[in-house]
């Protein structure tokens, strides 16, 4: 169904082609490295180096409903704000650092290795797809879809993999042929839980879910507004909610990207402007949405929206209703309180009125 009135996001750019990441394993052996790793206290190496035991912890981390982002086996911020979420959710002292006891609690979650093969299907090789996105509005406009730009990119989110990882994990894989077996992660379902209130944190630049009793159920990482565009102070409430939303792109009532200066309609498809979800906020242009870009997450800024990775929206749109209270915390606010005083609204808003 439409989106109006359209969000305020920036034009997405075509992503930068997938670079593969200096790793010091054969990719046999740090596949099977990964699927035993055990905690150590030993550093994670720096760069653009994927290590067993981040991969693992990145996958026990989103199963547990405390999402790292994109799995890509290279540590980072958005790594431990997870950690530091699932601490939360556990009682564990909040410090956003693994270790052992918190390794076994997430280890005891579940016993499934953390790589695993999967056939690549008629289905995934079909399409359609848009191998050029263009970033002219007007141009995206005269497209069927806002498709995935082929199979690699389709495969990568629906295993919450970033695209060069995906591809390091299966070297000289042609992956837009059906009975292709390839090496992906293995994340888990999405969780199904009823979210009664959610806290937009602009200092931490996550995303927390409660339920009615006031228990964290789940984290995303997010960008949230910028410097320029902030995101909404205060609690808002969900308004309605769009799964593969149309873009409705309004210059006189939010911005004007390059000579467009008449409205647009932008069809459906994972990289629109905001993804392939839409949760939209009384406050009108304001939401909490997917990106076409989810290595960005948390490293880029939005146009006052609070963008998501594709499949955290997905299973946030999933378990919210119109009236849950969307409460955008500011950062002075939150660096006074102790990471464990992180709770919920008071009291979930009543369902707007439709107009």
């Amino acid at each position: 169904s439409p989106v109006r009135p359209a969000p305020s996001v920036a034009a997405p750019a075509r992503p930068a082609p997938a670079r593969a990441a200096k790793d010091a394993y054969p990719v046999d052996l740090l596949i099977s490295l990964a699927n035993d790793a055990v905690y150590s206290p030993d550093p994670y190496p720096k760069g653009q180096q994927s290590d067993p035991r981040m991969i693992k912890l990145q996958v026990l981390l989103d199963r547990a409903n405390a999402s790292p982002g994109v799995i890509d086996g290279i540590n980072g911020g958005n790594v431990a704000k997870a950690i530091a979420a699932f601490e939360m959710m556990v009682g564990h002292h909040v410090d956003g650092v693994m270790d052992a006891e918190l390794w076994a609690r997430l280890e005891a979650t579940s016993a499934e290795p953390v790589l695993v093969p999967y056939e690549i299907t008629e289905k995934d090789v079909a399409g359609p797809f848009v191998p050029v996105m263009p970033a002219d509005y007007a141009e995206q406009a005269k497209l069927p879809s806002a498709a995935y730009r082929d199979p690699v990119e389709m495969l990568a989110e629906r295993f919450h993999m970033d695209e060069a990882f995906l591809r390091r994990l299966n070297p000289d894989v042609d992956f837009t042929v059906a009975g292709t077996v390839l090496t992906v992660a293995n994340p888990g379902p999405p969780l199904k839980a009823k979210v009664a209130s959610i806290v937009a944190d602009k200092a931490k630049k996550q995303v927390f879910a409660y339920d009615a009793a006031g228990r964290l159920v789940a984290s995303y990482p997010a960008t949230i507004g910028s410097a320029d565009l902030p995101s909404p102070t205060g609690v808002h409430a969900v308004k309605a909610i769009a799964v593969n939303p149309e873009y409705w792109y309004r210059p006189k009532v939010n911005f004007q990207q390059g000579e467009n200066t008449k409205a647009l309609r932008l069809p459906p498809g994972p990289n629109t402007p905001v993804g392939s979800v839409w949760i939209g906020l009384d406050k009108p242009t304001y939401g909490l949405h997917g990106t076409p870009e989810p290595s960005k997450i948390d490293k880029t800024n939005s146009h006052g929206c609070v963008r998501l990775t594709n499949w955290d929206a997905n299973e946030l749109a999933h378990m919210v209703a119109p009236g849950v209270p969307v409460d955008f915390r500011e950062p002075e606010v939150v660096s006074a309180r102790n990471d464990t005083d992180l709770a919920p609204p008071a009291a979930p808003l009543p369902a707007p009125t439709p107009h």
